[in-house]
């Protein structure tokens, strides 16, 4: 892994000529994405997030953090016992010259001796399972982290609106797709192209039914503007 993503966050965050991200995904064009946005502050943020950010409370692990923003109001701003963690190691350094006082790289699935009182998947984290089929075992892991009374807020999108109709206003998803809200992601950043990784949308009652199935509950707190929703699942 090339870790462009990272790369592109500490680049900004130390004013190496930061360039925009190109992402590409297997249903949608090439887009550049301005790496800015990922070092926005509460009132730049959705409201799902926002929301995610009132509700938080306890001890707190940000899964697949990025820049950091997040853990930062939720540290500075909120005054609370936040552990930030990502798989790029350029995207924790970032955080930590941010202020951010426990970052580290780390992949949740190895997380290990460690609960919380709240785990935050923001951005569509829980797309980082990659496909439905690992959805069981990502929640089983989150379970294991959660302390009693513990919650789990995510975001994510129902992305079938990205696909076309038939004749009988059925949706037409392409048969390679197990699961209509799997996609295959493609990143460049500076001319360079990062290695292709399976990525996730769950749309709500795909993840209500998973978290049923691995003894959660699931809550929809708020629907966004754009077919996005916040859940809370607790045990």
């Amino acid at each position: 892994m090339k870790d462009l993503f990272g790369k592109a966050i500490l680049d900004y965050q130390t004013n190496n000529s930061p360039e925009d991200l190109i992402t590409e995904t297997s249903i949608s064009e090439a887009d550049d994405m301005s790496v800015a946005y990922l070092f926005r502050s509460f009132n730049d943020m959705p409201a799902t997030e926002q929301k995610a950010l009132t509700l938080a409370e306890g001890k707190i692990l940000d899964v697949g953090c990025g820049a950091g923003s997040h853990s930062l109001y939720l540290q500075n701003e909120r005054n609370l016992d936040v552990t930030a963690i990502d798989i790029s190691a350029n995207a924790i350094e970032a955080c930590r010259l941010r202020g951010i006082k426990n970052a580290k790289a780390q992949n949740v699935m190895d997380l290990e001796n460690e609960k919380f009182d709240t785990i935050l998947l923001m951005m569509n984290g829980a797309g980082m399972c990659g496909k439905l089929k690992n959805v069981a075992k990502f929640l089983q892991k989150l379970k294991f982290l959660l302390n009693e009374n513990g919650q789990i807020l995510l975001d994510s999108s129902d992305i079938i609106y990205m696909f076309d109709e038939d004749e009988d206003g059925g949706k037409w998803i392409p048969s390679e797709h197990e699961y209509y809200g799997e996609v295959i992601f493609n990143i460049s950043y500076k001319g360079e192209a990062e290695d292709a990784f399976d990525w996730m949308y769950i749309d709500y009652n795909t993840l209500q039914n998973a978290a049923v199935a691995n003894g959660l509950k699931s809550e929809l707190i708020l629907e966004g503007e754009h077919f996005d929703y916040l859940a809370r699942l607790s045990v």
